[in-house]
């Protein structure tokens, strides 16, 4: 990663809209583009709650697959122990159960992307917590959207990333690819007027309208206020009627 790009581009988040807003445009990750960066589908199924129950230790048998020589059984075990330690680092336990839950849901992509909303967010709104979770993601997301030109990225003495980044304006920006054209996109869920999400901590929405021309659409009119009325749900409130009701909204979800 080039130091300074994150740092940057943190700075310019917004909490009330929950996207990076910028002198003359606004950015935001959206679901399709993990999905793209990731290289996994967004799945049917339902994704990380927080109301799973924990796995048992008999039930990740580890030293049985390589006793036995179940090598792909192993590995994929290998591959989850792997994401959790890099994705969502969790120092008091090593490895967060959370993470080996997330990928045996079958459907990773909306928890990657509302952890790196939700961290973003705990750190612009309230001054906690380091970014640590999902990071690799956000910078391969940020940069997808740069100048891709020598003079932007040529190091010019004493030029800061974030000189850089501050001239840039609308027409600057690297808005789609062809990718979006040929699909479509999540607009919103059950009764839910946006994306709703859970993450390993908390939930937080996103307004797939603010992200029109992302897909090679024009902004022609200015949003309706119950479209970007998105919620922040802090680690530790307890409310499950409404972690169930976003879990439930998963199904339908509407595309555009």
């Amino acid at each position: 990663m080039e130091e300074g790009i994150l740092s940057t581009l943190i700075q310019f988040y917004d909490s009330l809209y929950h996207c990076f807003t910028f002198p003359n445009y606004k950015l935001l990750p959206t679901l399709e583009e993990y999905a793209s960066i990731i290289g996994l589908p967004i799945t049917g199924r339902i994704p990380f709650n927080g109301l799973e129950m924990d796995h048992k230790s008999h039930d990740i048998k580890v030293l049985s697959f390589s006793q036995e020589r179940k090598e792909d059984d192993f590995e994929t075990v290998f591959a989850l122990l792997v994401y959790g330690l890099f994705l969502f680092p969790n120092i008091d336990n090593f490895v967060d159960m959370n993470a080996i839950k997330i990928f045996m849901k079958g459907n990773p992509v909306p928890t990657l992307l509302v952890d790196t909303y939700y961290f973003i967010h705990l750190r612009n709104s309230y001054g906690k917590e380091m970014i640590t979770c999902c990071t690799p993601f956000l910078y391969k997301w940020y940069i997808s959207h740069l100048p891709n030109t020598n003079d932007f990225w040529d190091h010019k003495e004493g030029q800061k990333w974030s000189q850089k980044i501050m001239t840039l304006t609308n027409t600057d920006i690297a808005w789609t690819n062809n990718y979006f054209c040929r699909i479509k996109t999540l607009d919103s869920y059950g009764d839910f007027p946006n994306v709703p999400l859970l993450g390993t901590k908390g939930g937080i929405s996103y307004s797939p309208i603010l992200a029109r021309r992302q897909f090679g659409f024009p902004m022609d009119k200015i949003p309706r206020n119950i479209l970007l009325d998105g919620f922040f749900l802090e680690e530790g409130v307890e409310n499950k009627e409404f972690r169930e009701r976003i879990t439930n909204a998963w199904h339908p979800s509407h595309r555009k």
